[in-house]
């Protein structure tokens, strides 16, 4: 594959192979494979116990290490969350942006290639969009994941991407067992199923999940949103009756820049949908459907 400059350096837990030469020698190293990895929501049960100021990775590769770098706590979001990790089967994967000067930064894993030489983790980084509210403090944006256990050495390798999306599920305070809830963020990048999600709980950072490598299913997604949607830019709207007769509904969430467009729809048809919201909910949930 062609050489990478290194956009952030393995810090501790684990070794780096490092390709920042500067050219663009191309290293035979077969054939490109993705590797499957799960979100880890990390915050729920953890803290750094020093976070760098300077862009940094890390792999954790046991529990000597995880206690050595991390800090445990009771659970502090609104859903259960396994803080457990079986280091004989995977390795927690985390990246950190360094200190920024206030909030509405953020670092994200989109997807891991591996060859016969090494991983690749490709990653973006947001700034603040225009108009956005954010706090003035500093922040240390991170991100963190498990992959498979591993003996390859591991690069780092930033990409740019939309960090615009959309998150499109269906929802019912009836519905028990695991996972019976199907929730998805669509971006322009890939597809993540997010995990056991439970009813009425939509902070979305709370969750586990898995990607799908697929680029292009915001904006394909993005054409069909009806315009008066569209027009309720940042707010909150609700068509219908949800989960009043135990019907359940369809949940849809935009993300533009600073913007947060939150929709719930009727299972049912109801008088307050127009045929174009009709349209639109059976085509969520044809994607669901799709998507399972």
């Amino acid at each position: 594959m062609k050489k990478l400059i290194l956009g952030l350096f393995v810090a501790f837990g684990f070794s780096a192979c490092s390709l920042s030469d500067g050219n663009n020698n191309y290293v035979d190293c077969g054939a490109n494979t993705l590797v499957n990895f799960t979100g880890f929501p990390f915050a729920c049960n953890y803290n750094v116990k020093s976070m760098p100021n300077n862009p940094a990775a890390l792999v954790i590769v046991s529990q000597e290490k995880m206690d050595q770098y991390f800090t445990k706590h009771a659970n502090s979001c609104q859903v259960a969350s396994d803080p457990n990790i079986d280091f004989t089967k995977e390795y927690l994967v985390g990246i950190f942006a360094g200190a920024k000067p206030t909030s509405g930064y953020t670092i994200k894993i989109t997807s891991i290639i591996e060859n016969n030489c090494e991983i690749v983790v490709n990653y973006y980084e947001k700034a603040p969009a225009e108009g956005e509210n954010v706090t003035q403090a500093p922040t240390y944006p991170s991100d963190f994941i498990l992959i498979p256990k591993t003996t390859k050495g591991m690069i780092f390798n930033r990409t740019v991407e939309v960090a615009d999306n959309i998150i499109i599920g269906s929802f019912s305070n009836q519905c028990t067992g695991a996972d019976c809830q199907k929730f998805y963020q669509l971006n322009d990048y890939n597809i993540l199923k997010f995990l056991k999600v439970e009813a009425g709980k939509y902070d979305f950072g709370q969750y586990k999940y898995t990607p799908t490598i697929k680029r292009g299913e915001y904006s394909l997604l993005l054409k069909s949103v009806p315009a008066e949607i569209l027009a309720l830019k940042g707010q909150t709207k609700t068509y219908g009756s949800p989960d009043a007769a135990d019907q359940g509904g369809i949940y849809f969430e935009l993300r533009q820049g600073a913007s947060v467009t939150r929709i719930y729809i009727d299972n049912n048809d109801t008088a307050d949908q127009s045929a174009e919201i009709k349209l639109f909910k059976k085509a969520i949930q044809e994607k669901i459907t799709a998507l399972k």
